[in-house]
């Protein structure tokens, strides 16, 4: 009877501690105030996410099936040194491991050093005085950076089309708004006088670096005759590529300019978009906002903003903020990346890590990037060989250019939800993942994310997302605010639906909003229940959506196109593109469809060329791809030149040209409806274009689909799949 009754007590307490362990949620704290030498609890809370980090660690080893969130105290976080997460941080499906705001409190995870604002006094050394602009020189404000512990400003370098992403030089934040560098004009741009010497070409193989010499006219650059280290910015030869390189001769008397370095195409003049303006110039702080850094005294000069100047900082950190490689099922919530010269969060390999309802701004490069990237390259090239490089991008673009199946180890199933984006240096997101010799999908995620004034520092091709890879998606976002393109597509079977695109691709020339092009292998991606409008400007041929260079195999449907564009959407040669139940309005065209394979770009076509290259890199005539997309294993069996098999067919188009330049043998154009005016949107003024069900439309063209208006952009809803 004893045995027996110790027995059930023995068994009543293990079933007890089954139950109690199997029921445990760790709670971690970490605070400004906090101490690492603490347990991490509420009361006596950590003072960094390392320490958290590690006591997570610990919990994991020792621990099964136990959720662990680790909560910040209201505050900021700095950082002098990225924090990485492998796979012995890593939670499980049922289990994640989360790091977040406790209670909706603000948190910044900050790359850079707050100063406080006392150190700011008024400038009062007189050489300096005579050298800013009279109505602004009682304005101008300094700060001893060396004198605060402050000695490295990073570097001036470089930057724009076919440039690296690298890191950012030291950036002054006021008010956690980004200031900018003293620049002339404040927001216009100056015409390139004539050319003297456009300087190398690298584009043509010239890689002498030979920089460029021209004329300007303006008489402002006699006030820089002190200025040292003076760099240029703007569209040099084409409408597309944007650089800034530094002057290395300004020659007052002949008003000529020589660069330094060579841009990827030299200089040009005589088209509305090749113009330049001034940069890092303590002459021109003029504006609140400006700034300048002397590089020899360590002196700070800023023109404080219009309202009260509450916190000041500047970024430090070149890393990530954040790293997850080979870790899975941690998810980032509540928080705040920032002031930063670098990125925000790095994801390489894993599976289903989430950033949700975070703010990335102030970064020197983007906010998050999936997958790794390319050491950058030490020559400006527009493709060439490379070495892998985790958490950077580096020269990704051009070696991708080249390499068109890299791998970049990004994982499966990760989430980036809910997140606002903006005031960053070189784009919004990078999103890869999945392998494109197999088909295999990333199944990586970008929903109902805002991403706005993302290139700060690069201007075209750094854009608010770039897709790549095979099988990712995003979805109900919105982007804006960008003067190049909004997403820039590369790979197979992707997806970007119910996304706001707007005031996108606003300086320059001959670019898309969404663009992809110059390899048929690219197939199977899908455009749907988008709503582009007030895309491009007033001097160049700006689409919404650009199939450049016989792009082919993409499915446009759904999409409501308002004044987007000179040409809504431009088709360059491509064949197996569908357009169908688009509603088109306000353009002066709505589709541009060409021949240039025909013509002038027949050279992609040739043997051993850039097209055959391409294909043969995936093996097109061999499964997966030659049962995906059957007609891409005879592709040079049927007459690829000829653009053919476009379907244009069950679209409205309202006020607006539908096609130039097509022939009938070149598109299959279907029933589509042409009218003036409104058709029964519910709101046309107000730019609510979800249809009345009394629209004359469904009556015309039975086979038109109601499209969800208000199901497209940011969901009050937050999304979470």
């Amino acid at each position: 009877m004893k045995q027996n009754k110790f027995t059930i007590i023995l068994s009543s307490l293990l079933l007890f501690a089954i139950c109690l362990h199997a029921q445990t949620i760790t709670e971690l704290y970490i605070s400004p105030a906090g101490n690492d030498k603490n347990i991490g609890t509420i009361d006596k809370p950590f003072a960094s996410l390392e320490k958290a980090r590690t006591a997570v660690r610990n919990i994991l080893q020792h621990e099964k099936n136990v959720s662990v969130t680790v909560y910040f105290r209201a505050g900021n976080y700095f950082f002098k040194n990225s924090v990485v997460f492998d796979s012995l941080d890593a939670g499980t499906q049922n289990y994640p491991v989360t790091y977040t705001a406790y209670k909706n409190e603000t948190v910044s995870l900050t790359g850079g050093i707050s100063i406080e604002t006392k150190y700011a006094i008024p400038v009062n050394d007189i050489s300096i005085l005579q050298r800013f602009p009279a109505a602004a020189k009682n304005k101008i404000l300094q700060i001893n950076l060396k004198k605060a512990g402050i000695n490295n400003f990073g570097t001036l370098t470089p930057h724009g089309f076919a440039r690296p992403y690298q890191p950012a030089p030291m950036e002054l934040f006021c008010n956690k708004r980004s200031m900018r560098l003293a620049r002339y004009p404040n927001d216009t741009l100056i015409p390139i006088g004539k050319v003297l010497d456009a300087g190398s070409i690298p584009r043509n193989g010239d890689f002498s670096h030979r920089g460029g010499k021209f004329l300007f006219s303006t008489d402002q650059p006699n006030r820089w005759e002190k200025a040292k280290d003076i760099w240029i910015s703007g569209f040099f030869r084409y409408g597309y590529a944007d650089d800034a390189v530094e002057i290395a001769n300004l020659d007052l008397k002949n008003k000529t300019i020589t660069t330094k370095q060579e841009t990827m195409y030299g200089f040009a003049n005589g088209a509305n978009f090749q113009r330049w303006f001034a940069y890092n110039l303590l002459e021109e702080i003029d504006i609140p906002g400006e700034y300048y850094i002397d590089r020899n005294t360590g002196i700070l000069y800023f023109y404080p903003p219009a309202e009260e100047l509450t916190t000041i900082e500047v970024s430090m950190l070149e890393e990530p903020i954040v790293q997850l490689k080979n870790a899975s099922f941690i998810h980032f919530t509540g928080l705040h990346f920032e002031c930063s010269r670098g990125m925000g969060a790095y994801i390489e390999k894993g599976k289903e890590n989430r950033i949700d309802n975070c703010v990335f701004r102030n970064l020197g490069i983007l906010g998050v990037c999936i997958g790794k990237g390319i050491e950058p390259f030490a020559d400006l090239k527009h493709e060439g060989d490379g070495e892998p490089a985790s958490a950077k991008l580096g020269s990704i673009s051009n070696y991708m250019y080249k390499h068109t199946t890299f791998d970049r180890e990004a994982g499966t199933g990760h989430v980036v939800s809910n997140c606002e984006i903006y005031n960053t240096g070189a784009g919004g997101i990078s999103l890869g993942g999945g392998n494109r010799i197999t088909l295999a999908k990333g199944n990586n995620q970008v929903i109902n994310c805002r991403i706005h004034d993302f290139t700060r520092l690069d201007r075209s091709y750094k854009t608010g997302i770039n897709i790549d890879g095979v099988g990712n998606s995003i979805r109900n976002c919105e982007i804006y605010n960008c003067p190049g393109s909004a997403i820039a597509l590369h790979g197979n079977e992707h997806i970007i639906e119910y996304s706001e695109i707007h005031h996108a691709v606003t300086d320059g020339d001959d670019m898309g909003a969404i663009y992809y092009g110059r390899d048929p292998s690219e197939q199977g991606n899908k455009v749907r229940n988008n709503f582009f409008h007030h895309i491009g400007n007033d001097h160049g041929i700006i689409v919404a959506v650009y199939h450049d260079d016989g792009a082919c195999g993409m499915e446009v449907t759904g999409n409501i196109f308002y004044r987007a564009g000179s040409r809504n959407i431009l088709i360059g040669g491509g064949t197996d593109n569908v357009y169908r139940n688009n509603i088109f309005i306000e353009a002066p065209l709505a589709i541009h469809l060409d021949n240039r394979l025909m013509n002038w770009a027949k050279s992609s076509l040739d043997k051993d060329g850039i097209f055959q290259s391409r294909l043969e890199a995936v093996n097109y005539k061999q499964p997966p791809y030659s049962i995906a997309y059957p007609k891409l294993s005879i592709y040079f069996e049927d007459n690829p030149a000829l653009p053919k098999r476009n379907f244009i067919e069950n679209n409205v188009f309202v006020n607006v040209k539908l096609l130039t330049n097509g022939k009938a043998e070149w598109s299959n154009i279907g029933k589509n409806y042409i009218a003036d005016g409104d058709l029964g949107f519910e709101n046309y003024k107000e730019m609510n274009f979800q249809l009345k069900p009394s629209s004359e439309i469904f009556k015309i063209l039975p086979e038109f689909k109601m499209i969800a208006f208000n199901k497209i952009g940011i969901q009050s809803q937050k999304q979470n799949n």
